[in-house]
């Protein structure tokens, strides 16, 4: 009977002089991930289509030395806190606490200096038809002016069925704010071309409309009436090129859905995600309270790719599945607060059904 297999390769030597490898994952069923040391990056993922090719679905970057210097978060575990905190700043337990600032005067994805710049501990694991590797990194106190001693491990497993699964889990040795995520860029045609006849629907009937630098204008919105209103599929041009505020300003989609369910002990639905010819079609399931939908809108063209496509706006389609932004300061937010003693946990699910025909869409 076929068995997954996991292999490593050297991918480089970051600047301080750590070894990088980039371990490849691959299941009988043809999928296969590929995963770097650094930053946890899924550099690759390939999934097969309904007639059995299999391709790469997640946008990347040649080489690390790209990765290090000119990345936008491409594959990479997002930590402490994904998304944004205000002015990098917030109170825990009455002590104040600040995280430099790298996003027009917030601090985005845990500072300039996140788990996605970080060269991670990996140990491989095989077991019949699964590939898992697990990565440890240990984030001490102070680490990006966050409280606390962190230890996290992230584990990324591919199944029979090719289903990619990200498990993470940290502790602490006092109080701290946690976020953890994947900014994985997909487009399921994997032609180089944009994500716009994608059709998404996402499993949330609330949104966070957002200020011009990206954080929360306050109370949780309906997204009836609005192109937030994915609750059934659309194509993602409808939203992204709607005559409306919140989109126009972003350039597209870099919004936070509140999830119907919440925050949950087991993995529910929070997205459907297909190609325009339904050749291949993706489930995200989590057990996170909020799922960012990003449309790359600050790509330019100036990156390329692996095979030397451009990166451009509008190229891929990011699902960050995290706690609400800003929460840290939203006392109405569910908390992202991890205290000692307890184990933050997040899981999320990327499923690929075979189908044969596009979603319909009412837009």
């Amino acid at each position: 009977m076929p068995r997954a297999t996991i292999h490593a390769h050297p991918f480089g030597t970051t600047p301080t002089g750590e070894e990088v490898a980039l371990w490849r994952l691959a299941t009988p069923s043809g999928a296969y991930a590929e995963i770097l040391t650094y930053g946890g990056i899924l550099h690759a993922l390939g999934v097969p289509d309904a007639a059995g090719r299999t391709e790469n679905v997640v946008l990347s970057l040649p080489s690390l030395d790209q990765y290090g210097e000119k990345s936008p978060y491409l594959g990479a575990l997002i930590g402490r806190y994904a998304n944004r905190i205000a002015h990098g700043r917030f109170t825990l337990d009455g002590t104040p606490h600040a995280v430099p600032v790298n996003d027009r005067g917030h601090a985005l994805h845990g500072g300039p200096a996140g788990f996605d710049a970080r060269v991670w501990e990996a140990t491989p694991h095989t077991e019949g038809g699964t590939a898992a590797l697990r990565l440890r990194l240990h984030s001490p106190h102070g680490d990006m002016g966050f409280p606390g001693s962190l230890d996290v491990t992230a584990t990324y497993s591919l199944d029979a069925q090719g289903t990619l699964a990200l498990d993470c889990t940290a502790t602490t040795d006092r109080p701290t704010v946690l976020s953890l995520s994947n900014h994985a860029y997909f487009n399921l045609a994997a032609d180089g071309g944009d994500v716009l006849d994608h059709t998404l629907q996402v499993d949330g009937d609330a949104y966070l409309p957002v200020d011009a630098t990206g954080i929360p204008l306050g109370p949780i919105a309906p997204v009836t009436g609005t192109p937030f209103d994915l609750t059934t599929p659309r194509t993602l041009r409808t939203g992204v090129l709607a005559d409306e505020d919140q989109v126009r300003d972003a350039q597209g989609y870099d919004h936070c859905w509140v999830l119907a369910s919440g925050e949950s002990a087991a993995p529910r639905r929070a997205a459907l995600l297909s190609a325009p010819d339904g050749a291949r079609t993706m489930e995200v399931w989590t057990t996170a309270p909020g799922l960012q939908v990003y449309t790359a809108n600050q790509l330019d063209g100036t990156l390329t790719g692996p095979t030397g496509h451009p990166l451009r706006r509008h190229g891929a389609v990011c699902l960050e599945t995290q706690h609400l932004p800003d929460a840290p300061n939203r006392p109405a937010y569910p908390s992202a607060v991890l205290r000692p003693g307890t184990t933050g946990h997040r899981r999320t699910e990327f499923r690929f059904p075979r189908t044969t025909a596009p979603l319909r869409t009412s837009g």
